[in-house]
């Protein structure tokens, strides 16, 4: 369904990220481990972005060649990023930010059954839909970012630390809601510092270390895997 490949990242003279390949299946959900600073946040934003990406590699999704897309077009095909810091307007409503999300012309058609399956979701969201998200606490934030991104009727939902910054009765309600949009058809590829949660989610990982891909394979087997226990489980 997605397939990038030869992905690198330079912010100046600095390597961010190496050639890098990573693959999603359709309704699969793939986590992206690795240490602070080993490039997870640049290979989120290399795949989207084709300005940030040095020549050589190749993004294809769903049979297409989208590698020099401009940013706007690749939502178009159906890839949506929930960046770290989330990227609400703060300023303006939930409902508004709905409605931001449901611009792309493939979602407009939908917009009012998407936006009642996606409160069917997020029901906290549907009793405060007037509110400016800006005066909203931190986990409700990350449901609206969420809820933006899945307002534009992705297949393939990109998530860049979505748990950051929250509490953990908080965190394990967005993991099950992440369940529930895997669960619908839409694939993930998801960046997260909470490993275990993480693997419990999806059926593969990467691991990314300095920029590369260094170890890679099933969810069950980078849970028993000694390095990635030690590095990220604390044990």
């Amino acid at each position: 369904m997605f397939e990038a490949t030869g992905i690198s990242v330079r912010y100046g003279k600095h390597l961010a990220l190496d050639s890098v390949s990573v693959g999603v299946a359709p309704g699969e959900c793939v986590v992206i481990l690795g240490a602070n600073g080993a490039g997870k946040s640049s290979l989120l934003r290399g795949l989207t972005r084709a300005r940030l990406r040095a020549p050589g590699g190749k993004v294809r999704f769903m049979g297409r060649d989208i590698t020099a897309l401009p940013d706007h077009e690749v939502v178009e095909t159906g890839i949506a990023l929930v960046p770290e810091g989330r990227g609400n307007f703060t300023e303006l409503t939930v409902a508004d930010n709905l409605s931001l999300g449901s611009y792309p012309q493939r979602a407009r058609a939908t917009t009012a059954t998407r936006r009642a399956e996606v409160l069917e979701m997020f029901p906290k969201l549907g009793q405060r839909l007037a509110q400016t998200v800006g005066t909203m606490s931190g986990g409700e934030q990350q449901m609206v970012a969420i809820a933006r991104a899945l307002m534009s009727c992705p297949d393939l939902l990109l998530l860049d630390e979505p748990s950051l910054g929250l509490a953990p009765i908080v965190v394990e309600e967005m993991f099950q809601t992440l369940r529930r949009v895997r669960d619908t058809g839409v694939s993930i590829l998801l960046v997260e510092q909470n490993v275990g949660a993480s693997l419990a989610l999806a059926a593969r990982g990467y691991v990314l270390e300095a920029g590369r891909i260094v170890g890679q394979g099933t969810a069950d087997a980078l849970r028993d895997d000694p390095v990635v226990a030690q590095a990220f489980l604390g044990h």
